[in-house]
């Protein structure tokens, strides 16, 4: 079988197409965004594969959310430090083609049938499911960290906030940047 040395990675063809079909897949569960998918992409890449250590997968995502562009640039990061510029193109077509064609017709389709009820208490109960992703998402990313009780209480916080205000989401960043100065989390 063909291999391509990238780095310390020696990856066969089929590792390679398993990169592009699994983000695939994942690029159609991504409700609220890539991001959410970052769990099982932490599971495949880390735990199933070990294609990254941990602080390397938790790396490649703060440094693209620290970055300005779009959300999902931690991708392209995750694939890049897997291999290079061919893991950029496997992790990036595999998330964005499929949702992408997806988005295309779902968004056709209910254009036309907007006044629908199951479109709309399908898209009411879609809300809950994002916010789990991104629980999930947040105690995934906090693993590595070794959180303490007063980070729980300050995502609970977060959490609480952003449900029962219309405030920015800029406040509660703020408070765990001023926890974090002050040494609390």
């Amino acid at each position: 079988m063909r291999e391509l040395l990238v780095g310390s990675l020696a990856l066969s063809a089929a590792d390679w197409g398993l990169l592009f079909t699994h983000f695939a897949m994942l690029s159609l569960l991504a409700v609220g965004g890539a991001i959410t998918t970052a769990p099982d992409m932490q599971r495949f890449v880390v735990r199933e594969h070990g294609w990254l250590s941990d602080a390397q997968f938790t790396g490649s995502v703060a440094l693209a959310q620290a970055a300005p562009g779009p959300n999902v640039l931690f991708v392209a990061v995750i694939g890049f430090n897997i291999g290079g510029l061919a893991g950029v193109l496997a992790t990036m077509l595999g998330t964005l083609v499929p949702s992408t064609l997806l988005a295309y017709g779902i968004s056709r389709w209910g254009e036309r049938n907007r006044q629908s009820r199951l479109l709309r208490t399908f898209t009411t109960g879609m809300a809950p499911l994002t916010l789990g992703l991104l629980a999930a998402t947040g105690w995934i990313l906090l693993a590595p960290t070794h959180p303490s009780w007063a980070t729980g209480v300050l995502v609970a916080g977060t959490i609480v906030f952003m449900l029962r205000t219309a405030w920015s989401p800029l406040w509660p960043i703020a408070a765990g940047a001023v926890a974090g100065v002050m040494g609390w989390v």
